[in-house]
């Protein structure tokens, strides 16, 4: 598999190999499935809390006595079986987070970037810089590359300006090469690598 390489006028430089084995192959949903499913879990809150009959205000004192009354025995008015009482069993602060195998989580990322390749989202661009800094240049420059909507930008290690240019370009989600997901590549419309980052993933992801 070939990918033309662009520069920042959106015209082709050079020609970069892809290895069929490593992006050629049948793309396994599921992988994708679990390492989104595993992310959106591990960001998971977790601070919902019920009040237990220990918890909610009152019922300190014996509604009425225990005997001779012809009503059922209780010792707190605060009881499940009470209206306004404690919840028997409620959701209590916890974290949602769990663990995948390493092989789980490259095989998505390796899925997820054969999906966008096939379906032709992904842009190769020889460097992502900006001389000026300024945000109305870079996004020029993905007009240029005909990036719109939602783009992740993949790089081995980001230029300084051009992260401080492009952080308030809507719909942008730049990411190092090293950190990306398949939740990343997924939710979104176009791919935009360096050609370091695409071979820095080809060699962590074969």
């Amino acid at each position: 598999m070939k990918l033309n390489i662009q520069n920042s006028e959106g015209k082709t430089v050079d020609t970069l190999d892809l290895n069929d084995e490593v992006f050629g192959g049948r793309v396994k949903a599921d992988l994708i499935w679990a390492s989104v499913v595993q992310e959106n879990a591990s960001q998971r809150r977790g601070t919902h809390a019920t009040k237990n009959r220990a918890l909610v205000s009152g019922g300190g004192k014996k509604p009425y006595k225990q005997k001779g009354t012809g009503r059922p025995q209780v010792g707190s008015s605060r009881t499940p079986l009470w209206r306004k009482g404690g919840t028997v069993f409620g959701p209590q602060p916890r974290s949602y987070e769990f663990a995948l195998p390493k092989k789980v989580r490259v095989g998505a990322v390796r899925a997820a970037l054969s999906q966008k390749l096939s379906d032709g989202a992904v842009i190769v661009v020889d460097k992502l810089e900006t001389a000026d800094g300024k945000t109305k240049g870079t996004a020029e420059m993905f007009r240029r590359l005909g990036v719109s909507g939602k783009a992740l930008v993949i790089d081995v290690k980001p230029d300084e300006k051009f992260t401080l240019s492009a952080r308030n370009i809507a719909g942008l989600h730049l990411v190092t090469a090293s950190r990306v997901t398949a939740r990343d590549i997924i939710d979104t419309t176009h791919v935009i690598a360096t050609r370091e980052a695409i071979e820095k993933l080809q060699e962590t992801l074969g």
